[in-house]
This record gives structure tokens, C-alpha cells and sequence, in this order.
């Protein structure tokens, strides 16, 4: 997993509330299993019409291409705990979700894929999209604040989530980066006590 320390991107706006996991990304692709090219898939359904054709919408509008910052309203990634929700937005490019609230296990899930969610109260989201018309915005993990102009915001984000995310750790590197001696402890005392267990199988 990549680490996320800071980023300064245009912004990429959906105003819509409740924008659920399977308008992120549609049940219809989850058997593709792979994360590479899923961002092909984000939000399809607002971008593309059965037949193949181009919806107009703000994901492809010019002014949100290269857009790592996304900027949502309530309930943001709400819905079924789809893991490829967070995989088609961080293929597309999103790093940083800024919601006026998530989805539990969605914003569970961008924490272990790589992707920054941050709450704001609503004036200061539209305090952010009023910049982002005509300006990027940056986003400080390191110092836990959004800069927009001559603008700084604090955001809030647990100290455990922020280590995560700076270090680029997912699950197992969690563990290993706090029991990782005492993993290789144990390993060793019990490869001495029944070393039988770590002979290879003679199939």
C-alpha cells in the first residue's frame, strides 16, 4: 500500500447525499476480481448508458481531470461492505474522500487501501468547493490540515488511522510493525522446541 503524507490536486465535487457502494461500483462487476482497471467501473452507471454510450457527469468533466481529492456530502460509501468500492476509486486516482459523513465499513475499508477519509461539517465543505472552482486544494496528513488558498483547516483523524496511512500499512504490516519482534521470538523458541514443524513436506 502506498503511503499518503500530503497531496495537492484539483477536486473532483459529488454533491449527492447517500451515495451508496453499488453507485460506486455496480454489483454487476463483482466478480472482477482484480484491482487493476477498476477504475474503469467507478460510478459507470452515472457515466455510461446500457448501450455503451457517454452520460454527461462531473467525473469527466475537464475540470476534475486528475482529481485525487473527492468531495461528497452525507452518508458518503453508505450501503453493502463492498471492499471494491474503495479499490475502483483509489484505480481511478481518488486518495482523499472528504464526506460530511461515510458508510462504517466504507470508511474502514479507505483506511485499509490507502485512501484518506476526512469528515467536515458542511460550511467548511462549501468554504472548500467555493476555491476548488478555480484552484487545487492540498491535503497534510503529516499536519492534519487541508489548504485552500490562504485557508488552512484542521481535520480530525485518529492517531492509529493517521500511522496506518503515513506508513502505507495495511493489516499485516499493522501487526508486524507492532508484534513483529515478538512474532520472530516466538518463531524461534518454537522452531527450537519442535523443529519438526518447519521441516519441509516430502510430497
Amino acid at each position: 500500500m502506498k503511503p499518503f503524507e500530503r497531496l495537492t490536486s484539483p477536486v473532483l465535487h459529488l454533491p449527492e447525499n447517500r451515495i451508496d457502494t453499488d453507485i460506486i461500483y455496480p454489483a454487476r462487476f463483482l466478480l472482477i476480481m482484480q484491482r487493476e482497471g477498476l477504475g474503469d467501473y467507478f460510478c459507470r452507471d452515472r457515466r455510461v448508458d446500457p448501450e455503451g454510450n457517454a452520460i454527461p457527469n462531473p467525473i469527466d468533466e475537464a475540470k476534475a481531470r486528475g482529481a485525487g481529492i473527492l468531495i461528497a456530502g452525507r452518508e458518503f460509501g453508505c450501503g453493502s461492505s463492498r471492499e471494491q468500492a474503495v479499490w475502483t476509486i483509489a484505480d481511478f486516482g481518488i486518495t482523499c474522500v472528504i464526506a460530511e459523513s461515510f458508510g462504517e465499513i466504507f470508511q474502514a475499508n479507505c483506511l485499509r487501501n490507502g485512501v484518506l477519509p476526512i469528515v467536515l461539517d458542511p460550511e467548511t465543505i462549501a468554504n472548500l468547493l467555493d476555491f476548488a472552482q478555480s484552484g487545487q486544494i492540498s491535503v497534510d496528513l503529516v499536519a492534519r490540515t487541508i489548504t485552500a488558498g490562504n485557508t488552512v483547516i484542521d481535520f480530525a483523524i485518529s492517531d492509529n488511522a493517521r500511522e496506518r496511512l503515513l506508513n502505507g500499512w495495511d493489516e499485516t504490516g499493522m501487526i508486524q510493525s507492532r508484534w513483529g519482534s515478538s512474532i520472530a521470538d516466538f518463531e524461534k523458541g518454537q522452531r527450537a522446541q519442535q523443529p519438526w514443524l518447519y521441516e519441509p513436506l516430502a510430497l
